[in-house]
């Protein structure tokens, strides 16, 4: 009873974290769409949209605005780091361009693993980290980044993905004390909001009709991809369903392909298949190994 317990658990985060993958997609479909805005601004309007969409749920159910005592810290430090880390991350597209940002994030599976230890006790096995190792190969195979992978915007890239990383093991340890999800969307936006908005002020440039079109849909995958992430990691620890946080790369590229023509080459392809395979593999693990011992 306990084992299926355990799988059903895991499989509704590993659909979770999928689902947040192919929202935070989305959102960077969209905030490339959008062109040339400051990056406060576009950070500014990513969060507004999650904060209003949140306060809403959080007004329709019967606990409201209620958050538990043993909550806060996480939530601070969860809305705090996840503040830096998107604004790094931010930061870093509008400097080094997608592929190269996108590699750095994606450093967020091997932070989050190696946070969690500490704030949540979860030590990863070989295995687990052999499969998010094996991830993020793929994803060097599908960005192929440049010499700018070496720069200051870079390592504000890569500080985005240590501070996303912290984000998701602190989150992890809200939601495992039986937070809700919308509670923690709803901090950490408005923390966020809070944080942008002098930036937003002081640098604000007027938007066309259809930039504002963009950013309110990037804003609203943000959101499916903030409500997603969360309940992802209230099923599951890390170390489980990290890895699946790399499919995100692929609907990148499937993206690319449709919207702007980008048509894959061999390295990527070989980095699909990896990725790919790397998921397969967590998956048969976490449901006939570790699941049996």
């Amino acid at each position: 009873m306990l084992r299926n317990v355990n799988i059903k658990k895991s499989s509704k985060g590993i659909i979770h974290i999928i689902l947040a993958a192919f929202c935070f997609s989305l959102m960077a479909l969209f905030l490339k769409m959008a062109g040339d805005l400051p990056t406060m601004e576009k950070a500014f309007f990513r969060n507004l949209i999650a904060c209003m969409v949140s306060f809403t749920v959080l007004m329709r159910s019967e606990e409201k605005l209620h958050i538990k005592k043993q909550s806060i810290f996480g939530i601070i430090m969860r809305s705090l780091f996840g503040t830096i880390g998107l604004v790094c991350n931010f930061y870093a597209i509008d400097r080094l361009g997608l592929a190269d940002s996108n590699m750095l994030n994606k450093m967020s599976p091997f932070f989050a693993m190696i946070m969690s230890i500490f704030i949540m006790k979860e030590v990863p096995d070989r295995f687990e980290w052999m499969t998010v190792l094996l991830a993020f190969l793929g994803v060097i195979f599908v960005v192929k980044p440049g010499e700018g992978i070496a720069s200051i915007p870079a390592l504000i890239g890569l500080f985005g993905g240590f501070s996303a990383g912290t984000a998701y093991a602190f989150l992890r340890s809200v939601t495992s004390k039986g937070e809700r999800g919308p509670v923690v969307v709803l901090c950490f936006s408005f923390f966020s909001i809070m944080v942008c908005l002098p930036f937003f002020i002081a640098g604000y440039e007027p938007m066309t009709w259809k930039q504002l079109v963009f950013m309110l849909l990037s804003g609203l995958s943000a959101t499916g991809g903030q409500l997603n992430i969360t309940a992802a990691y209230t099923y599951a620890p890390a170390k489980e369903i990290s890895v699946y946080d790399y499919s995100q790369v692929l609907f990148a590229a499937i993206w690319g392909l449709i919207i702007f023509g980008e048509i894959p080459d061999v390295l990527s392809a070989v980095g699909y298949v990896i990725i790919i395979g790397a998921g397969v593999l967590k998956w048969h693990y976490t449901l006939h190994v570790k699941n049996e011992s």
